[in-house]
């Protein structure tokens, strides 16, 4: 198993680049959905933040469970704030059934939050979204 914020990176990311209408709109790169914590110098495109995790032990069986929380941020340059919206109703939509996770299960997960602040660049358009994940591994 690798660390929960990496499976559920993962995860996500194998999501987004498999389901052909999120990636019409990332115009079929899929370099553009990846990890990472900076403005992108190629848009448009997903950037997930490094997360965090919050442990719950171990129980009888050697199996960890954890809490994990990540967001989710679209760019994109030159198409305004309506395109970041487009963007995100379909990364919701995609997201909406069940993820699948190599090493690992994963009891629960869903979008919790969506947000669009504006950039200090005007030209560039920033939209966030927010999951939540609770993961279980055998030890």
């Amino acid at each position: 198993m690798i660390e929960p914020t990496l499976a559920l990176q993962t995860a996500i990311r194998s999501r987004l680049i498999g389901r052909p209408e999120v990636m019409a709109l990332l115009k079929d790169d899929s370099t553009c959905v990846r990890s990472g914590s900076t403005r992108p110098d190629k848009t448009p495109c997903i950037i997930m933040s490094d997360g965090n995790t919050a442990l719950h032990g171990r129980d009888y069986t050697a199996q960890r469970a954890a809490w994990v929380y990540l967001d989710l941020h679209i760019w994109i340059l030159d198409a305004g704030q309506d395109a970041v919206k487009e963007i995100a109703g379909t990364v919701i939509a995609a997201l909406d059934k069940p993820l699948n996770f190599e090493g690992c299960d994963c009891d629960h997960f869903r979008v919790t939050r969506s947000t669009f602040p504006r950039d200090p660049d005007p030209a560039y358009g920033h939209g966030v979204l927010s999951v939540e994940a609770f993961i279980r591994w055998i030890v």
